[in-house]
């Protein structure tokens, strides 16, 4: 005779345990996360890839008609494009993929393992990958087919890819707190912010060119610090003297902690039913 479910005993589980259980649940979380926009994994990597490819293209042509080759670092100009338009699109699509995880108000937040610190951690670490996917893969292909790169400081530049990253996450999860209150306003902010730094990054000048006046539009942007400073671990030509590396740690910091303490009140708060109004 089967013993009953309802009388079973609880068992405890040790530290090692509840971690790798909580890695489990995040890598299936990612993997539902990259597979959602096209249904394959592969065809969103390889979309990725392309969306990538023709940003550099564009931007490639338009910094050439306009005459802005002049003015880049010395040294390659395709990895001096793809050094911004990389750290450009791990950035947004990151904000993108925290600011629409699950939240407390979704249905996936009805099953037992799931919580919003896997969602944040699942869009996160599927974005991270995809991107990181993207750059080495693309490099390959310019360094092996085209052009040998050779990066100054590589474990440099990977920090600060890492830190855009991180950036996005900090954002990601302000508007991801906020998004339950105002789904349809916080949807059209997360638009906004993503569209303006197409040009408040930055991606297309370097700091040190700019004249004072028009460096004022860009330098309160952290993300236009992130990548003037990983042009600096990128070329052994550049130097940059009016970015900072401390001012995006802190924006960065506070941002975590406003998007926790947010999080947490709108998840003691927030009620299923407000899914009902859109």
């Amino acid at each position: 005779m089967t013993a009953n479910p309802l009388f079973r005993p609880v068992q405890r589980r040790g530290f090692f345990s509840r971690a790798f259980r909580f890695g489990e649940v995040v890598y299936h979380a990612s993997v539902r996360n990259a597979r959602k926009g096209s249904g394959n994994a592969v065809m969103a990597l390889m979309m990725n890839m392309v969306q990538a490819c023709m940003m550099v293209a564009i931007f490639y042509v338009m910094m050439s008609v306009l005459g802005l080759r002049g003015a880049a670092v010395r040294g390659d100009f395709m990895l001096y494009v793809m050094s911004g338009i990389f750290m450009f699109l791990t950035h947004t699509k990151t904000v993108g993929a925290i600011s629409g995880a699950d939240g407390p108000t979704s249905a996936m937040m009805q099953h037992a393992p799931m919580n919003p610190i896997i969602a944040i951690s699942a869009a996160a670490i599927g974005t991270l990958y995809t991107q990181v996917f993207t750059l080495l893969t693309i490099l390959f292909i310019y360094h092996a087919l085209i052009n040998p790169i050779t990066i100054f400081d590589p474990v440099g530049f990977a920090g600060m890819f890492l830190m855009a990253w991180g950036l996005g996450v900090a954002v990601g999860m302000i508007f991801m707190a906020a998004r339950p209150w105002a789904p349809k306003l916080v949807g059209i902010l997360t638009l906004l912010y993503q569209r303006a730094n197409m040009i408040a990054s930055g991606k297309m000048f370097l700091a040190n060119t700019l004249p004072a006046a028009m460096l004022a539009l860009f330098d309160w942007n952290p993300l236009f610090h992130i990548i003037d400073q990983g042009r600096g671990y990128m070329f052994l030509n550049y130097h940059p003297h009016n970015s900072s590396l401390s001012y995006p740690i802190k924006v960065m910091t506070v941002c975590f902690a406003i998007g926790l303490m947010w999080e947490f009140y709108t998840r003691k708060h927030a009620s299923s039913s407000w899914g009902a109004r859109d």
